[in-house]
């Protein structure tokens, strides 16, 4: 059995189903993306995971128990972290607080100071203005932050909601490093990205979400190279 397993999945917004039977599994130290166009159901299904939001049918497992009827802090307790579009930071709150907030359902105070290290090591801009206020920052500043916070649970999986959203291609290829490196420390991402062609590049498997339903899989490369994703998603017309 896979490390997490989406299966059947449907989620609907009061009569409206933004999600029509998402189907989807990641393997432990993986990366997985999921493209697909606006709307297509990616946010949502990153919500439903992590218990932000409940589906009509389906099922989420992780490591082999499901936790798609449990509450979002206890999914966080199993150790599923979300960094969700459009960063949700505290704008008036420091860097540190904000990156402490990560850290709330832990009471382990030495664990949590070699965490906030551990996140300043990685990015220094966040060290250097730790006490600074998180609506100060640049755009691509507080996607660290964002980042930064959900580690500070100390996750098995990372799910991140488009990362690189209004940044600078300089920084886009710097959040997209910060991915690799944590890979090779051992965490599991899962990533929904509108940059398919950076998300799949980076990926070991990708999914094709379309109006709501799992239409495409295959590794990162496999995409890349189907003509059917290169017209939908990465610009570029199939040669008759």
């Amino acid at each position: 059995m896979s490390f997490l397993e989406v299966r059947d999945l449907v989620v609907a917004y009061g009569a409206i189903q933004a999600v029509r039977g998402v189907t989807f599994s990641v393997e432990r130290g993986q990366i997985v993306s999921l493209i697909g166009s606006n709307g297509a159901g990616k946010t949502t299904t990153l919500r439903t995971v992590s218990g932000l939001l409940r589906p009509v049918s389906g099922t989420v497992t992780l490591d082999g128990e499901p936790i798609h009827a449990l509450p979002a802090h206890e999914i966080l307790a199993r150790g599923v972290a979300h960094s969700p579009e459009g960063r949700r930071l505290f704008a008036r709150m420091t860097v540190e607080e904000n990156l402490r907030l990560g850290a709330y359902s832990r009471t382990d105070e030495p664990g949590i100071v070699e965490d906030l290290d551990r996140v300043y090591d990685m990015f220094p801009v966040l060290g250097e203005r730790r006490r600074n206020k998180a609506g100060l920052f640049s755009g691509g500043e507080q996607q660290m932050l964002a980042i930064g916070r959900a580690l500070m649970s100390r996750p098995k999986l990372l799910m991140l909601d488009e990362p690189s959203m209004g940044l600078s291609p300089i920084m886009t290829q710097q959040i997209f490093r910060t991915v690799r490196e944590l890979q090779a420390e051992g965490t599991t991402v899962l990533l929904v990205e509108q940059n398919a062609l950076a998300a799949l590049a980076l990926s070991d498997r990708g999914y094709v979400i379309d109006l709501g339903r799992t239409t495409l899989t295959g590794t990162g490369h496999e995409l890349l190279a189907d003509p059917r994703v290169q017209e939908a998603y990465l610009g570029e017309g199939v040669a008759n």
